[in-house]
């Protein structure tokens, strides 16, 4: 295989913040003065997470060599998510103008831009974004209006034994899946894994049955809507796989790397992972007796976005090169040199069409095929809260039903839906 993305996994880096965070405006850039001026050009500043590549800032470089008076000045926050949302959040609170671009995980958008901290892409900031992927034009919104701009993307991806399914098709929805279980017990393995440890990797798991089911977690205006039969459906795929073997009761505590662990120690025979792991299994010692053995295809069913975009600080005193800043970094060129130099997706759709780029990067064909159907978790300006309530009720019912205990679905989405109600509203 050739070389592989190491797209970093969102459950792993997810760590929330416990920031409040109250909506207080519509989708219009909340009647925030500030979203209306600093047209000028200058000296900006982009901030993102930590960059282990060190490509960054050899991006910037290119950028200052052809825009002397406008230089981009880059600052590197740290590798914890959760720090990266504190300090964003400390500065524009503060109405600072000082961090002008901002690289933003795709769950913050509706809490940044809830608070009036982020400039619309509308008007004279409306950037064509055509050519990207939907899911990922669609996670940089909130009520309607365009907050943030794609910038690097992930996908869940199915990961299996080609030689174990022989001639069986991949499956592509979990009822299939399910249904080739007894090859896995025939082997003397386990069938299939996910992340269901209480973190952030459950809210994406649990979002990726429900939505593949046809139904929703929260409406457009962040409601609970988990009382429907599709709801019901997914939550029952995962505890019926736990009652009766199909996902091991050890998987109730598994993060990525636990998952990933098991299948390249040969005990799996599906698993539900990033990107990250094509690399890992490419170079992992553990991994050399399932190296040959292993294909990867598309999520079975709609699988959760991740990634980062890429916003303007409603305070900025230079939108005007902070937008030209964001084209630079979204051009074919820029996205093509992210992946060669830092191993992450990229958001522009022609990207995965070039057969020439795809040859290097094999598994960007699964990968589309995850994120053409891909959705987005909970769109809310309270979305703390309410991936706490889902984590909190949600494992609690697949750790009862890992030890064969009794689960009834209805009152768990129910209690699930009353935490969200309470945590929409502050309480």
């Amino acid at each position: 295989m050739k070389k592989a993305l190491r797209v970093a996994a969102v459950g792993a880096t997810l760590a929330l913040s416990g920031l409040s965070l109250v909506a207080c405006s519509s989708g219009s850039g909340g009647g925030n003065p500030a979203a209306q001026s600093g047209n000028d050009t200058g000296p900006i500043t982009y901030v993102q997470g930590k960059d282990t590549s060190g490509n960054i800032p050899k991006l910037a470089a290119m950028w200052n060599a052809d825009h002397p008076k406008e230089k981009v000045t880059v600052k590197q926050q740290s590798d914890n998510a959760d720090q990266q949302l504190q300090d964003l959040t400390q500065h524009l609170q503060q109405k600072l103008s000082d961090y002008d671009v901002m690289s933003t995980d795709v769950v913050w958008t509706a809490q940044l831009a809830a608070k009036g901290w982020l400039q619309p892409l509308t008007g004279n900031y409306k950037l064509d974004l055509s050519g990207y992927l939907p899911s990922v034009v669609k996670s940089g919104q909130y009520v309607g209006t365009q907050y943030a701009a794609p910038s690097v993307t992930d996908s869940q991806l199915l990961y299996y034994r080609k030689d174990l399914l022989g001639s069986n098709p991949v499956p592509t929805t979990f009822a299939e899946m399910m249904k080739l279980c007894p090859i896995a017990k025939k082997a003397g393995i386990d069938c299939y894994a996910g992340q269901f440890a209480k973190y952030e990797g459950l809210t994406v798991n649990f979002n990726e049955v429900v939505t593949s089911n046809g139904g929703t977690v929260v409406d457009d205006k962040g409601k609970p809507t988990l009382d429907t039969p599709q709801a019901e459906a997914g939550l029952q795929e995962l505890v019926d796989a736990f009652k009766d073997g199909n996902i091991p009761k050890a998987a109730v505590s598994y993060q990525e790397q636990q998952g990933l662990n098991s299948f390249e120690q040969g005990k799996l025979m599906f698993l539900n992972n990033w990107p990250y792991m094509v690399a890992d299994i490419a170079n992992s010692a553990q991994a050399k007796d399932i190296r040959s053995k292993y294909g990867i295809a598309g999520y079975p069913g709609k699988s959760a976005v991740g990634g980062h975009n890429l916003a303007i600080n409603a305070y900025s005193k230079h939108k005007k090169t902070a937008l030209d800043f964001i084209k630079f970094m979204e051009s074919a060129d820029v996205q093509k040199n992210r992946v060669e130099k830092e191993s992450v997706a990229p958001t522009l759709s022609s990207l995965y069409s070039d057969t020439s780029f795809t040859d290097q990067y094999p598994y960007l064909v699964p990968l589309k095929k995850s994120l053409d159907s891909a959705v987005a978790r909970p769109i809310t300006p309270y979305y703390n809260g309410v991936t706490q309530a889902i984590q909190n009720n949600i494992f609690q019912a697949l750790q009862t039903a890992s030890t064969g205990g009794s689960v009834d679905v209805k009152s768990v989405l129910s209690a699930t839906s009353k935490a969200i109600e309470a945590a929409s509203s502050g309480s």
